[in-house]
C-alpha cells in the first residue's frame, strides 16, 4: 500500500561517473537516497518537484507504461530490427511528452555508442535496478530480445497481480465511504426533519428511535470537532508511517493477519517473490544477487526481512530450501518444491511453476472475495440504511397509540 507519495527531482552521479538527473515517486527524501545508492547514485542535490494538479498525472510515467514500452521493445527485437530502431520507433509512438522525451534521450545514447544498461539507468524511478542488470545480463551474452521477453512477461504478470491485489483491498473500502457518507447525510439532514415531527407528539420515543435521534444530535454539535480530529490523527499516522520503518513493518505484519486479505497478500508475495527470482536466474543473475531483488520485489516488509535472512544463509553454503524452511513463513509445499528444484538442477523451471499455481490461487481468492462481499456488503448497507429509514417511522407505526 501507498501512503503520502511525492514527487522529487535530483541529481548526481552514477557507477561511471557520469552526472544523472531525473525524478522519483517516494515517500520522504531519505528513501529516495536509499533507493538511488543501492542503484549506484551519489547524489548531490535532491528537492520536491512542483506539481500540476491537472497535468502531473497526465503525463508520467508509470509502471504500466514500462510494461508495454517493454512488450513493444521484446517484439521489434524478436521481429529482427536493430535495438536503436527500436527506440526511435517507439519514442515517435508515444503520446506522453515524458516517455516521448525519455526514450528518444535513449535512443540517442545509444546511437552515441553506449551500453543500452547504461543509458537506462539514468531512469532509476522508471528502469530498477533488476531491470538494468537484466538488460546488462543480456547485453554482455547477446541474448537482448529474450531478455526483454522475459522482462515483458515478468513486468505485465507483475503489474497484473498488483491490479488484482489493489481491487482486493479498496473495492470493499470504497463500498464501506460511501455507506458511512450516506448514514452521515442521512443523520444529519433527514433525522432532524424527523425530529420536529417527533416532539410534538408530546410521548416517549421506541429506545431504537431515540438512540439515531441522540447519535444524530453528537455528529450535528460536534461535526467540527469530529472532522478535525479524525483529519489530525489520519495526518499524524501517516507522517509516523512516512518517518518510522518500524510502523510500517507493523502494518505490514498486520495486513497479513487480517482475514481473507491477509491470506491473498501472503500468496501474492510468494507469487512476486518467485516470479521475480526465476526471471533473474534464467537470465544467468547469481543467486544472492537474485534474493536481493526478489526480497525488494515481494512488496511486503515480513517477507522481505524472511528473504533476507535467507540469503545470509545461502551465501554461507547453505541450501536454499533449507534456509527457506527456517523462516517459518513459506508454505511446506513450496520448500519441498524448491527442495526438488535445487535437487534436480531446475530451479528456476520450478519456481515459475510454484508461480503459477500462486498466482492462480490469487485469482480465484480475489474473485471469490468479490463474489462473497458483494451481497455481504448490500446486506450490511440494506441493514444499516434500512434501521435508519425503520427507526425513524417507528412513532409514526404507533402515533394510534400515542395518540
Amino acid at each position: 500500500m501507498t501512503h503520502s507519495m511525492s514527487k522529487f527531482s535530483w541529481q548526481g552521479t552514477n557507477r561511471q561517473g557520469q552526472t544523472v538527473k531525473g525524478e522519483m515517486t517516494a515517500r520522504n527524501i531519505s528513501e529516495i537516497k536509499y533507493r538511488l545508492r543501492r542503484q549506484g547514485c551519489s547524489i548531490h542535490k535532491i528537492k520536491k518537484a512542483p506539481t500540476s494538479l491537472f497535468n502531473f498525472k497526465q503525463d508520467k510515467i508509470s509502471p504500466t507504461d514500462i510494461a508495454i514500452i517493454t512488450r513493444q521493445i521484446s517484439t521489434m527485437l524478436c521481429a529482427g530490427v536493430n535495438i536503436l530502431k527500436t527506440f526511435e520507433m517507439i519514442a515517435a509512438g508515444q503520446t506522453k511528452p515524458s516517455a516521448k522525451k525519455m526514450l528518444s534521450e535513449i535512443a540517442d545514447d545509444v546511437k552515441a555508442g553506449n551500453p543500452i544498461a547504461q543509458s537506462l539507468r539514468k531512469y532509476p524511478s522508471q528502469f530498477d535496478t533488476l531491470y538494468c542488470d537484466l538488460v546488462d545480463t543480456g547485453e554482455q551474452s547477446g541474448r537482448l530480445d529474450t531478455i526483454f521477453e522475459q522482462l515483458s512477461i515478468y513486468k505485465e504478470k507483475a503489474e497484473a497481480l498488483k491490479s488484482k491485489i489493489k481491487k482486493a483491498m479498496f473495492y470493499p473500502l470504497a463500498v464501506v465511504i460511501v455507506a458511512l457518507m450516506v448514514t452521515v447525510t442521512l443523520l444529519v439532514f433527514v433525522v432532524p426533519q424527523f425530529q420536529m415531527i417527533f416532539n410534538s407528539f408530546g410521548a416517549e420515543l421506541p429506545v431504537l428511535t431515540q438512540m439515531i435521534l441522540n447519535l444524530s444530535e453528537v455528529i450535528q454539535d460536534y461535526a467540527m470537532l469530529i472532522s478535525v480530529g479524525t483529519a489530525t490523527a489520519m495526518g499524524l499516522y501517516i507522517h509516523a508511517y512516512k518517518r518510522s520503518i518500524a510502523i510500517r513493518h507493523h502494518l505490514d505484519r498486520q495486513l497479513l493477519k487480517v482475514p481473507i486479505l491477509g491470506l491473498i497478500l501472503h500468496k501474492a508475495a510468494i507469487a512476486r517473490f518467485t516470479r521475480t527470482l526465476a526471471t533473474t536466474m534464467t537470465a544467468g543473475v547469481p543467486l544472492i544477487t537474485a534474493l536481493d531483488s526478489a526480497a525488494n520485489a515481494s512488496g511486503n516488509a515480513v517477507y522481505r526481512d524472511a528473504i533476507g535472512s535467507m540469503r545470509k544463509e545461502v551465501s554461507s553454503g547453505i541450501p536454499m530450501f533449507v534456509a527457506m524452511g527456517a523462516t517459518n513463513i513459506f508454505p511446506d509445499m513450496v520448500v519441498q518444491m524448491i527442495a526438488i528444484g535445487e535437487e534436480s538442477g531446475a530451479i528456476d523451471d520450478m519456481l515459475l511453476k510454484v508461480t503459477t499455481i500462486y498466482e492462480a490461487q490469487v485469482d480465484d481468492m480475489i474473485d471469490g472475495l468479490t463474489s462473497l462481499l458483494e451481497p455481504l456488503i448490500m446486506t450490511v448497507l440494506g441493514l444499516v440504511i434500512g434501521g435508519l429509514i425503520t427507526a425513524m417511522y417507528l412513532p409514526i407505526f404507533q402515533m394510534g397509540n400515542v395518540v
